[in-house]
């Protein structure tokens, strides 16, 4: 029988076996990429993708262990609003979010005036998704999107994904190198999923693109368009923060709680200062506590369940209408 190394040369058996087993893995997850990328080829083609386009877009591309290890490593405890608002609704965001306010004035006012949406949230949306087109990801979308649709954890909701990405650059909005976005595909000033986009995104300027990555006037109609779509209702604010009096029935937390704002006064909701609540905007309202019972409250309207469709998240809802108050503010 042969003896085991050891010591330094055991050292250095163990790395190289683990080099080995990296090696052979990768080869391994190369060769069924390849394969599964030919099927996804087909299908492609029978939805009337041109096979330039999937050469173009296809063409050489892999698997990218960093999306794989991202996508691997979700955090299970989801940050608290408190930690998220304390994140996003930063005072260098707001003081960005007015200068961009004053900057794209016109742009902003134009988009309002057609689709109803405020400046101030449509400007509070793109510094929490984008940092205001500073951050909107660097990944090439075919390649990430294609990883996750073989490798991750949602292959069939990726798969569509990619499908419609396909279909984004073989209508010429965009080209393969400059399609880039979040390591899940999310892309441009607004981060749009490619779903996203082919529902809702608008070739603002007429030049035949919708560009969201590089046209700002693209991306603002489109981000406007889409929350318009989502069911924001023109001149209505979002909500507004509340304090609730000590004991209240948790069957009045929810949007299956809502009522007119009339009734919410006569049930004891104050204004968040416990003076007597007193709302520019009327109509049905229902409360938001994510840590109730405890935390922090807001009566929220028809324009705030709009934020939630665009991320089905009340941390990011909260946040951007938060935003948008304090970069519309004077």
């Amino acid at each position: 029988m042969g003896r085991k190394p050891s010591g330094v040369h055991g050292l250095l058996w163990a790395v190289g076996l683990l080099g080995f087993l990296w090696h052979a893995e990768a080869l391994s997850l190369e060769e069924g990429f390849a394969k599964w990328l030919e099927g996804l080829k087909v299908e492609a083609l029978s939805q009337g993708i041109s096979a330039s386009t999937l050469e173009k877009a296809l063409g050489g591309i892999s698997p990218i262990p960093r999306v794989i290890e991202l996508d691997r490593s979700q955090p299970e405890r989801k940050w608290t609003l408190e930690e998220y608002l304390s994140k996003v609704v930063t005072e260098a965001r707001v003081q960005s979010g007015k200068e961009h306010l004053t900057k794209h004035r016109q742009l902003l006012e134009e988009a309002e005036s057609k689709y109803g949406v405020q400046g101030s949230v449509l400007a509070a949306l793109w510094g929490i998704e984008s940092d205001f087109g500073r951050l909107p990801g660097r990944f090439p979308v075919i390649a990430s999107v294609a990883t996750l649709a073989y490798d991750g954890r949602r292959g069939s909701y990726f798969r569509k994904e990619l499908l419609l990405a396909l279909r984004i650059l073989d209508q010429g909005h965009i080209s393969p190198e400059e399609m880039t976005g979040s390591w899940a595909g999310a892309m441009g000033h607004f981060q749009f999923m490619p779903s996203t986009f082919v529902d809702y995104a608008l070739d603002a300027d007429g030049d035949g693109r919708k560009d969201i990555w590089n046209n700002l006037p693209d991306a603002v109609a489109s981000a406007a368009n889409y929350l318009a779509s989502m069911g924001w209702k023109r001149g209505l604010p979002w909500g507004s923060e509340v304090r609730l009096p000590k004991k209240l029935d948790s069957s009045l937390i929810g949007q299956n709680a809502r009522r007119p704002v009339s009734e919410w006064q006569s049930l004891g909701i104050k204004g968040r200062d416990g003076r007597p609540l007193n709302l520019s905007w009327d109509g049905e309202a229902w409360l938001v506590a994510p840590r109730w019972p405890g935390g922090r409250a807001f009566l929220v309207n028809r324009n705030y369940r709009a934020l939630y469709r665009w991320n089905p998240s009340h941390s990011f809802a909260i946040a951007v209408g938060i935003l948008s108050d304090k970069i519309g503010s004077n």
